[in-house]
Formats: structure tokens, sequence, C-alpha cells
């Protein structure tokens, strides 16, 4: 039921729709440049300007090429990536992210910014799961909703994407997807109807692959029966860049506008082509109205037209970089601390930090989440900037990445729609390399002897989670492995600190390690962030928003057979995603979903449930019984009492951040909608540490 305001703005639409010719209105739903449509000048009407965004605003482009302008006038806050986000288990720190990337994007002229991303991590091996924020669905919607909240303070629309089942890059253009409607309805559409019910998302952005024999961005059943009958979504539909194969189908999908990566703008499905069939009679003419009335309602809703001023926003300013640094500090996981090994003393005479990561930036990497940022502390500047010349920190680089052909000047963009849309990554190696390596690694371990704290830094980086390509495992490259047994070995007090936006497999080493860290493509300020974490200036405070698996295969996807799949890929497993799949079936994980520990501990007491209104209020007591502040995230977890055959042992249904000082006690309250007679309640710190059940 729309408001009387909202009515005025259709009515003051569609007349300014009935004003437009044909070729004008034709020129509105599709792209005119790479990342903008045409404007009709004469009636005030502007372009619709658009840029990629999942950790900031994307460097300026040439309209009709895939070349930077390379301007200085570009560079941009890089953000932490959306699973360093969900690992802070942090809602006011996702409107804060959104608010920063919305306000960037209003500073640079942009109207919709194309984030965020919020498909479910069905595998560890999908080459976009950086851009996501978790395998849960209840995860993904409380933090995917208040995301787009923040950017749309600022008058930039969210494009919320790829709807729907985008879950891997291996042939996504032309891989069918077939998935069970329970499972379509249970995993992967809830963060989707969120962000349109509750987070009104102004845009949203079709997926490149087929659903049950339809191409996502024509697919009648996706979007018109679910989107817009079901869900009565108002706002617009854009095409993923190439996305589009079909006039009629696109036409009559709900689909709005049709953007690619060629330059012939008038050749696509929506141009030239759309417009003919109108003209011809085969498409109704109305249809065209319907949807260049969708856009005209949303240029309204940022008042790029109609008579409210327009906000004025900002770009990489000391605040934004701020909040990018707090984003970091909670994002950080701490996933093993035997003996107290961390936090580091800031006072030792020689540190060691090894590891090609300790050095390396990774803003500009990753396909279109590529950010040119105006800096990046790396983790070997944080630790340097923060012991501040008081100690000898010497870095020795232990591996080096695969050789690899140089993509920097050609158009991946377009040659990503070539061989399916994208493949399993393939990197070369050669014996010149491998000696390379055994050198580097000899050098190393020899250090790793006389230093008083080892530190190192390693893991993945945009040659495997990148858009284009799934990981083929989930091994570590470079021979990481050989080296960090090498370095536990030589000193088993080294810290290990893995990067990336996916897990990686720690079977070989994981026994002896007493301190593992994980810490994802943070941003500008991980560096920094990463250092205070390591030495004690700040507690960590981040958890798992996915299964960190042993191997891949114990992840359900693998272990029946259906990942990537070729032409087709059936989801066997049903619901049963990440923990759910391992929880119920007791498949021991590396480590667990919700899983992060502090240099602090928390005890959970007085767990009571109060049912009200088909709610239940569930309540606990939390108490930091350590010696330092800390947050601590409590975890929600519901065990239906007479669980039927194709349910999960249990899901993620609610949760709270608290911060604590030492000593200190709180009362966490928790409501969810259901019936205390159905479930058993277990408030834990993860999926697999349950503190209290009822």
């Amino acid at each position: 039921m729309r408001t009387e305001k909202e009515q005025a703005m259709w009515t003051k639409a569609e007349k300014l729709t009935a004003k437009l010719t044909l070729d004008e209105k034709i020129k509105m739903v599709h792209g005119a440049e790479l990342f903008q449509t045409k404007g009709v000048e004469r009636l005030g009407i502007p372009p619709l300007k658009m840029s990629d965004g999942p950790m900031g605003v994307r460097q300026e482009f040439h309209p009709a090429g895939w070349k930077p302008v390379g301007h200085s006038d570009d560079y941009v806050t890089y953000l932490p990536c959306n699973s360093a986000l969900a690992a802070t288990w942090n809602r006011d720190l996702a409107f804060e992210t959104g608010s920063v990337l919305g306000e960037e994007a209003r500073g640079r002229g942009k109207d919709v910014i194309l984030a965020p991303g919020i498909n479910i991590k069905r595998s560890p091996l999908c080459g976009r799961n950086f851009e996501y924020f978790s395998e849960d669905p209840y995860l993904t919607k409380e933090l995917a909703v208040p995301f787009i909240q923040g950017v749309q303070t600022w008058d930039v629309a969210a494009c919320v994407k790829h709807f729907a089942v985008n879950n891997q890059e291996t042939e996504r253009l032309w891989v069918d997807v077939e998935v069970d409607e329970n499972a379509l309805r249970q995993i992967y559409l809830p963060a989707f109807y969120d962000a349109v019910r509750k987070g009104h998302s102004y845009t949203i952005m079709g997926a490149y692959n087929l659903l049950k024999g339809e191409h996502c961005c024509q697919s009648e059943y996706l979007l018109k029966k679910i989107l817009r009958e079901e869900w009565e979504y108002d706002g617009v539909v854009i095409s993923d860049w190439g996305a589009v194969h079909d006039t009629d189908l696109a036409a009559n999908s709900q689909l709005d506008i049709e953007m690619s990566v060629t330059d012939n703008f008038d050749e696509y499905f929506m141009a030239d082509p759309l417009k003919e069939k109108i003209q011809n009679g085969e498409i109704k003419e109305e249809v065209l109205d319907e949807k260049v009335t969708r856009i005209l309602v949303l240029m309204m809703r940022l008042h790029m037209i109609g008579e409210e001023e327009r906000k004025a926003g900002s770009y990489n300013t000391p605040e934004h970089r701020q909040k990018a640094l707090e984003t970091a500090r909670e994002s950080v996981v701490l996933l093993k601390n035997e003996n107290h090994i961390l936090p580091l003393d800031p006072a030792a005479g020689k540190i060691l930090v090894i590891g090609e990561n300790a050095e390396c930036t990774h803003a500009n990497g990753g396909g279109s989440a590529e950010i040119k940022s105006l800096y990046e502390i790396t983790p070997l500047m944080g630790i340097k900037t923060l012991l501040g010349g008081n100690a000898e920190v010497r870095f020795v680089q232990g591996y080096e990445r695969s050789e690899k052909n140089d993509m920097t000047d050609t158009n991946w963009q377009e040659t990503s729609l070539e061989n399916g849309g994208g493949s399993t990554a393939q990197l070369r190696e050669s014996e010149e390399m491998s000696d390379r390596r055994a050198a580097l690694r000899k050098e190393a371990v020899q250090l790793a002897k006389e230093y008083d704290h080892v530190i190192f830094v390693g893991g993945l980086n945009h040659e495997h989670d990148s858009e284009g390509n799934d990981r083929a495992d989930m091994k570590l490259p470079y021979e990481q492995d050989v080296l960090i047994k090498e370095l536990l070995l030589a000193n088993p007090e080294t810290v290990i600190v893995m990067m990336g936006g996916s897990p990686v497999e720690m079977r070989t080493w994981i026994n002896d390690a007493s301190a593992v860290v994980w810490n994802w493509y943070a941003g500008m300020e991980g560096g920094r962030a990463l250092a205070e974490v390591l030495f004690g200036r700040i507690s960590p405070s981040g958890k798992l928003p996915e299964t960190f698996y042993k191997k891949h295969t114990d992840c359900s996807a693998h272990a029946i057979g259906e990942f990537p799949g070729g032409k087709s890929v059936h989801y066997k497993e049903g619901v049963f995603v990440g923990y759910r799949y391992n929880d119920t079936f007791e498949i021991e994980p590396q480590f667990c979903f919700g899983h992060g520990l502090s240099y602090t501990t928390f005890a959970y007491s007085d767990a009571k449930v109060e049912q009200k209104d088909g709610k239940m209020e569930i309540s606990c007591k939390v108490k930091n019984t350590g010696t330092v502040f800390g947050k601590e995230t409590v975890q929600v977890y519901l065990a239906p009492k007479d669980r039927r055959k194709n349910q999960p042992l249990q899901e993620l249904k609610g949760f709270e951040k608290v911060a604590l000082k030492a000593g200190e006690q709180t009362e966490v309250v928790i409501s969810i909608t259901g019936s205390v007679n159905e479930y058993e309640i277990r408030i834990g710190s993860s999926s697999r540490d349950i503190r209290l059940t009822m």
C-alpha cells in the first residue's frame, strides 16, 4: 500500500513517461556508456550513472572502453570486503560501512552503487566469496539490510546482487541451477527478500546464471512471479553486464535496464531490437512504459529530478578512513591461541615478519571489486608503525606467487563472456619458480631460529579470490604448507596469519601451530587493525561467518559431487549448506561457524525465555571474566524438537554483540519468532560452543 506521497510520485512519473518519444524511452532502458544510461535533456531527465562498489567506488573508465581514465581525482576509501564485515557480526558497522560507500558514491557523482553482494557461500571454492557475507541466510540478511539503509541515506541507490543462486564463477553465464523449492526459499532467497522488503533496496541486479532453465535476468519465475508479484517489489531491476540473451524474454520478464560489457550500445537486446519489436507490434509499448516509469520513480527517490534538494557527498575523508579501521578491527578472527602466545609483547627486541602477504596490497584486484585506493596499510607497515621504531622488525619474503600472464591491459570484462564466462583457476608453475621458493624458504627458516617473535603472513590473494575464477581446491598455494611446517619446527611459537576471502586447508600444520589468526581483505586500514590485535592494543572479536572446513570435500556441495557441475548443477544437498550440513551429519570442521576467540573470557548464565505474541523473548547474562576489555557475540540457535528428515539439526536465528569491561556483566535479550514448544533454544559463542540450553 503506497503512501499519499509515494502515489503522487508514481502519478508524476507516469505523466512524465507519457511525454517521452519511443526513441527517448528506449535510450533509458539500456546502457549508453559502460556505466550509464541516456537521459532526456529536453525534459530535465538526467542519465543514470552507476559504479561497481563491493569495497569502494570503482575508478573512472572511458565511456566505451574498459581502460581507466587515469585521473588523480578518483581515489577512494578502500573498505573491508563483505566477508570481513560479516565477521564483525555488527549491524551498526554494516550501516556505517554502507553509509561510507553511499556518501563516497554521491561525492563521485554516482546514482547507483552495485552493492552489496549477498549470495550464499555454497562452496568455499567460489572465486567471489570474498564479496559475499556468509553461508547463512540469517546472518547475511541481518547485515545486508543496514548496509543498504546506510547507502541510501545519501540519495544513492543500493543495487543488491546477484539475484539469484549465483554461487559459482565456473560457466557462470550458462550454468543452469536446479534447486528444490524448499532450499530456494529457505537458503538462497531470504536475504534478497529482506533486502527489498526491509532494506527497501531501490535497485536489484539479476544474475548471469540460469535457474530452472531460465536466464535469471529474463526469468519470468524470478523477476515476475517472485520479485514483482509475491514480494511486490516496485524498484528497478538491472541486468548484470552481458547477462541478457533475448529481447522478448527480457522485455516481458520485468527487467528494467540492460547493461553489458561491449560498446555496441544500440545493438543491445533492449535497444534497437526492442524498438523494432514495439514498432512491429510484437511487444506492447506499455511494457516499455512500465520500465521507464520505474526508472523515473527511482530518480525521484534519489532527488535526481523534482524539487527536493539532493544530498551532497564526499570521499576519502578522515572520518571514512576511521570507519574502515573500526570495521577492520572487529573483523580479525583469532582462530587458535594455545598457551596465550598472543598478544605479543611490543617491547620484544627482535621481530621477524615472513610472507609475501605481509607487504602485498589487495585493493587493485578481484575483478569488478577492484579499488583505486588512496593508500593501503599492509600488515608489515601496520606492525612497523605500531612499534614505532622501538623494536627491530625484519621482513623476508618466504615464498613467491605463481607466474601468471599479465592481464592489466586486456579487456577481462569482455573476455569473461567467453568460455561460459568463468573457469576454475589453473596457475603455471616452473622448475625455476620451485627453486626460487626453496631458496626463499631456506632463508626464512634459518632466520626464524634467531628472532624473539616470528609472524608469518600468508594465505590467498586475488589470483585465487577473484571474479571469473573458482579455486580447484582449498590447498594453500605457492608451497606455503611446506614453509609453515618448517617454520613451526624452527620456532614453535611462530604466529600464523592467514589472509583471504575463503578458507584454506590447514590440516598439515594446524596441530603444530599455537597461534592462528584469520585476516580478510580488510581494506585500506587492514594492516593497522591486524597489528593492533597481534600486539594487544585491542582484543579480537571477529567470528567466522562461514564454516572453515578441513578439506573442501567436507562441504556438502562437494561431498555430493555437485560443484561446479557442467552446463547444469544440481543442489542436491537441499538446505544442508555450511554448518547445517556439518552439524547435522557430524562432519568435524577445522573451525566451526561462529567461532572466534578473544584475549578475555566470557561466562554465560541465567537463561530465560518468555512467550509473547508469537515470539520468544530469550535472555541470558554474559560476564567478562577476564582481565581486559572485550566484545562477545551471543548467538542463538533453534533446534526443532520434532525434527523432520529434511530439517537441519539447528539454525542461527538471533545474535547480539556486546562490549564489556573486565568484570562487567550485562543482560542480553533476543526476540525470535517461534514457539518454545517447538524448539530447543541453544545459546552459545559459536555453533559448536553452546553454553546454555532451554
